[in-house]
């Protein structure tokens, strides 16, 4: 337990500082982290294995001495743990900075793939099918930003077609056929999210790759590439790319207890897959660049080998634990829903409940419903409580109700009422019960005062 001090305070034994948190060396007043979708403390065994790639594999990992050796094993021993989480193999798997850049890295490798393969069919036998126009892009209108800001920019920059596909109002889940009939001759790459960072909701996203790889067993059919972002299930539910029948799959290491670096799963890339690099360049290179040349990746940027340790890590506990993660994160969350009811009865509203749909373990967005209610209002109120009223990257919206809510169908002024509840690994019913007094004592002073 920290000590008592002015600035520091004790959240899920793990200290931060922050002159505006309450604090005390009484546990009673510490504060109780929810926000688990929104990120995750790294796990001591990730910390430590970041610790020793910074001493003992510090050497450039394209080096042939020694110390460059050392630290190109502790990258392939990651890319093997990283590969095994998800059930791909180890060639499969580019490091990248974040989700950011992997979700970057699909989209516009998706555009240079069409441009490329309808330069080939002018050359050759003329323009076939789906080689003619701007490329077009799938996704749907719930996506994390990193996909639909650059889906937007494509779209107003003349760059590329895209059509997000709304989910339904009933279950906010996007529907298969909805998808498929969005497919137009120009096509190129369907991209949707394994499970919503809001609403937990999981996409039917095996489906919807069996049906498109129905698509493209047509004659002259340009190939339409599948892409799905896992970085809200990666160590919550099961994910196996073969299951889900994807060409890439986005990976965040700081969702699953890793480091704030991320990956990407290709489907044999540079040979049944295509992937084309956003940036070329050396030591100076902010990013991972790529380059196709003999069918192989090669790598034009030095590898962040201690982050890339911390994600192997990361990935391995996973492997080990993840149905011991997955089964203590659904018994809490359910405990916290029942909790929710019992104190506050017609005045919840859960916004994660949605019928015919599968949820992740962890989330719970729930409204408690009233005129002074609002959830940034009985947040910032809390004396215990540390969570989100939705995604962190939508922290700049203000006030105005998640446009994530409403697109699933929840009414304004309850979605404004919103407050993601995420749990986590070490959560407990302890903490359930201090969180749901903390938010009954919150909403009461909040109706006094209005």
């Amino acid at each position: 337990m920290a000590s008592k001090s002015d600035d520091m305070t004790l959240v899920m034994g793990h200290t931060f500082t922050d002159n505006n948190l309450h604090h005390s060396s009484d546990m009673k007043v510490d504060r109780i982290y929810m926000d688990y979708n929104a990120t995750t403390p790294p796990e001591p065994e990730v910390v430590q294995a970041v610790s020793d790639a910074l001493c003992d594999a510090w050497g450039n990992p394209s080096s042939n001495y020694v110390a460059g050796a050392m630290a190109k094993s502790f990258i392939n021993q990651s890319r093997q743990c990283v590969a095994r989480m998800v059930g791909g193999e180890s060639e499969d798997i580019v490091f990248t900075s974040g989700g950011t850049e992997a979700n970057n890295l699909v989209l516009h490798t998706a555009l240079e793939h069409f441009r490329k393969s309808r330069r080939a069919a002018e050359q050759g036998e003329g323009c076939k099918n789906g080689c003619t126009g701007l490329p077009h892009v799938i996704t749907t209108n719930v996506e994390h930003d990193s996909i639909k800001l650059t889906a937007e920019h494509f779209l107003t920059d003349g760059k590329a077609d895209v059509t997000f596909v709304p989910v339904s109002k009933v279950t906010a889940r996007v529907g298969v056929e909805d998808i498929i009939a969005a497919v137009r001759p120009n096509t190129c790459l369907v991209s949707v999210m394994l499970a919503n960072n809001e609403t937990g909701v999981i996409m039917p996203v095996q489906e919807i790759c069996q049906r498109v790889k129905l698509l493209n067993k047509q004659p002259e059919r340009l190939r339409i590439l599948l892409h799905t972002d896992a970085a809200q299930a990666l160590g919550k539910i099961s994910v196996d790319v073969q299951e889900l029948g994807v060409d890439y799959l986005t990976i965040v290491g700081h969702k699953f207890y890793g480091p704030r670096i991320g990956a990407l799963y290709v489907n044999g890339p540079g040979r049944r897959t295509p992937l084309y690099p956003m940036l070329f360049g050396g030591g100076l290179c902010l990013h991972k660049a790529v380059k196709m040349i003999n069918e192989q990746i090669k790598c034009y940027s030095t590898e962040n080998t201690p982050m890339i340790a911390g994600l192997g890590k990361a990935a391995e506990l996973v492997t080990s634990n993840l149905s011991n993660y997955q089964s203590h994160m659904e018994s809490i969350k359910l405990y916290l829903e029942e909790r929710l009811q019992g104190v506050f009865g017609d005045k919840i509203c859960f916004n994660s409940h949605f019928p015919g749909s599968e949820v992740l373990p962890n989330t719970c967005n729930v409204s408690i419903l009233g005129p002074a209610l609002q959830g940034w209002r009985v947040l910032s109120n809390c004396r215990r409580l540390l969570a989100s009223v939705g995604a962190a990257c939508h922290s700049a919206s203000g006030n105005r109700p998640s446009h994530i809510l409403l697109s699933c169908g929840i009414p304004s002024e309850v979605a404004a009422n919103a407050l993601r509840l995420s749990v986590g690994r070490e959560t407990a019913r302890a903490d359930v019960d201090a969180v749901v007094e903390d938010l009954r004592e919150t909403v009461q002073l909040l109706e006094k005062m209005n």
